[in-house]
């Protein structure tokens, strides 16, 4: 299993001391932390290889080029993906579902047609559906959550009919650690004719993902949250679809002709990629995937759950503390939200960076699903492989202090 101290070295801000205490970082669901092999290796191209990719036949540009598109082959492998043709390289996440959203969805959605997502959603997979429901006359539907907040999977099944022309669900939720199940409603998707999206953001980084098994035929996700850069994300997607959907930007790189009136697209994946695209990122994201397949995603997963079961029983010694999420770690990720009736999730953060614990605090961006559980914000601790019980037991105590700043004790 994972050593966190093994690899709490290679992170250079985790040396760091928070109001005269050792650092806890527990919010990796926002942004993980960088290894030094991950800022080495866009250094690297900084100092000794920095030019324009795919426009020059000068040594600088084809060595830069060549970097750029080895990460395209590390991230396709890191997915099993068909081909590296099939990874488009976006801003983050939330560029990606636009990217799908306005390509696919403004060429393909009719009045009456329905896309299906859920109320669990990160707002990037709600918000693009709102304006593509807007410009095509779309409707929107919503898969439910049970009282254990799991997919409502019997309930899903009658959601699936031939209306039914783009499923977008998360594949791990931000605020609930839920992992639904990708492939059975993926099945569900290809009964009805209907094309798939998984927002991948917090799946990605944390669990082993085959897109050639996992059922969807598209999957977005950003390398922010798994060890990489900012900048950067992935739109991965079927070929064939991929080759009938638009681009959503137009300019330069993504052409194969221009004429006063009309152009011609370049091959897949470089019709997504307009204009100078991130390579210094996308070569840190590579850096990041070397690092994580080193490790093992079955590991990583398996030390998130791990840490979460030691989180939620520790919890639970908190008077007062309701978790929102899954009791058990059966189908769930490494990020645990709770909140503390009578003290505002706010004043929970901050009492607790006074005390070197990093957390997040809101609505994270889910403010449907806040409004399901009947709540305004939610405190959340995420993990990730160079957290450790340690960090955990530090959570704990300064909920403690908090709890008695408040009179709760």
């Amino acid at each position: 299993m994972i050593d966190p101290a093994r690899f709490r070295s290679d992170f250079p801000i985790l040396g760091r001391e928070i109001n005269g205490r050792p650092m806890a970082f527990l919010d990796s669901a926002a942004s993980s932390q960088k290894p030094a092999q991950v800022i080495d290796a866009m250094m690297d191209v900084y100092r000794n290889s920095y030019a324009n990719v795919h426009r020059g036949a000068y040594t600088l540009s084809q060595e830069a080029t060549e970097a750029y598109e080895g990460a395209r082959r590390k991230v396709a492998r890191f997915l099993n993906a068909a081909a590296p043709e099939e990874v488009v390289f976006t801003r983050n996440t939330t560029a990606a579902i636009n990217q799908f959203a306005y390509g696919w969805g403004l060429g393909n959605l009719k009045p009456g047609d329905r896309v299906l997502t859920s109320v669990m959603e990160h707002h990037s997979n709600i918000v693009p559906w709102h304006i593509i429901a807007r410009h095509t006359g779309a409707e929107l539907s919503f898969l439910d959550i049970t009282g254990d907040f799991r997919i409502d999977l019997q309930k899903a099944q009658d959601r699936f009919d031939e209306r039914v022309k783009i499923v977008s669900l998360s594949g791990m939720s931000n605020v609930l650690g839920i992992m639904p199940p990708i492939g059975e409603i993926a099945r569900l998707a290809r009964e009805v004719g209907a094309v798939m999206l998984v927002d991948g953001a917090q799946m990605v980084p944390h669990s082993p993902v085959d897109v050639q098994e996992m059922g969807a035929d598209f999957l977005a996700f950003s390398g922010h949250k798994m060890l990489g850069p900012t900048g950067i994300g992935v739109l991965w997607g079927r070929r064939e679809l991929l080759e009938k959907m638009e681009p959503m930007e137009g300019g330069g790189e993504m052409i194969r002709e221009v004429q006063l009136f009309e152009s011609t697209w370049a091959p897949v994946p470089q019709k997504f990629e307009a204009g100078t695209p991130p390579f210094v990122e996308a070569i840190g994201l590579g850096a990041a995937v070397d690092y994580l397949s080193e490790i093992g995603m079955d590991q990583i997963l398996e030390h998130d759950r791990q840490l979460t079961s030691y989180a939620l029983d520790r919890l639970e010694e908190v008077p007062g503390l309701s978790i929102q999420g899954p009791a058990n770690t059966i189908d769930r990720g490494g990020v645990v939200s709770f909140d503390i009736p009578g003290i505002h999730a706010h004043d929970i953060a901050t009492i607790l960076d006074q005390h070197g614990v990093a957390v997040r605090a809101g609505h994270h961006c889910a403010q449907p699903l806040m409004r399901h559980l009947g709540l305004a914000a939610t405190t959340r601790a995420s993990f990730y492989l160079y957290n450790s019980e340690d960090d955990i037991d530090a959570l704990v105590d300064a909920l403690g202090v908090a709890r008695r700043l408040f009179g709760l004790d």
